[in-house]
């Protein structure tokens, strides 16, 4: 095998251990003080450094929650070009009109991504809720998906230095011990022009661009948020599924979450 092969797998393997596979729902703002029709992104990408931007190869589900409600979203999905900082990769826009007061669980469940590398495929259960005027009404719904966490704070309404909460589950019942990675959007996400902008912070090791946490013996979890801005946690191999087309399948949840600075 050539030096230059064997340094690209050594590369990606290694940095594998530094930052994760997250998919996003983006939209700017959670908290909305009132109504209004919003912009959804649907990217799948390294929040942190923005290494990759992966294809999305199409999208099994999409839906949103409000007040026990569920609205399929599927159709409202238009297919894009995201331009990230180094690559560009198929990712797809929508537009909802969050005019009903409460909470709004939007849930994205993509096709199974196949990883050329690592010759395996990932799926990402995705969460994100925003609320409109205040009151709250679907942010802890369980649904029972393949793989979940369930919140135990409310994902919009978060302090910076305070703590998120959650529960890693799997169909209802919670996965003990499971691994959480924890990375920062550390870019601000252009809507208009699909692309990703320059970073805000670096870090000062490798280590803490996905940080690592453990969920306890219940599936209980709980993060301290130092910075203002959107959250990604991801519980690793929690789903059931464990093959898909003859491979080996990865299947994760992701829960997104937004911290405010308290002036």
């Amino acid at each position: 095998m050539k030096k230059g092969i064997l340094f690209f797998l050594f590369f990606y393997f290694f940095n594998s251990y530094l930052f994760a596979h997250f998919q996003l729902i983006y939209t700017q703002e959670s908290a909305l003080k009132n109504g209004k029709k919003i912009e959804l992104k649907e990217v799948f990408t390294h929040p942190f450094t923005d290494e990759y931007t992966m294809d999305m190869e199409g999208v099994e589900e999409f839906y949103v929650v409000n007040k026990g409600k569920k609205t399929d979203l599927i159709k409202t999905l238009e297919p894009i070009t995201f331009q990230g900082n180094n690559d560009k990769g198929k990712a797809y826009s929508s537009k909802y009109k969050a005019s009903r007061m409460g909470d709004h669980l939007f849930v994205l469940v993509p096709k199974p991504y196949y990883d050329k590398i690592s010759d395996e495929y990932i799926q990402q259960y995705t969460k994100m809720v925003l609320n409109v005027a205040g009151p709250p009404s679907d942010w802890d719904t369980e649904l029972k998906l393949d793989a979940e966490i369930v919140p135990l704070t409310k994902p919009y309404a978060i302090w910076t230095n305070s703590n998120f909460t959650g529960i890693v589950k799997q169909k209802g019942k919670p996965v003990p011990y499971a691994k959480i990675y924890v990375e920062y959007l550390n870019r601000d996400v252009d809507t208009k022009n699909n692309k990703m902008g320059p970073s805000r912070i670096e870090a000062p090791q490798g280590s803490f661009l996905s940080l690592e946490i453990k969920a306890n013996k219940d599936g209980e979890f709980t993060f301290s948020i130092p910075k203002a801005g959107w959250w990604g946690f991801c519980a690793k191999e929690v789903g059931a599924k464990k093959e898909y087309k003859g491979k080996k399948l990865t299947q994760d949840s992701v829960i997104w979450v937004q911290a405010k600075d308290m002036k």
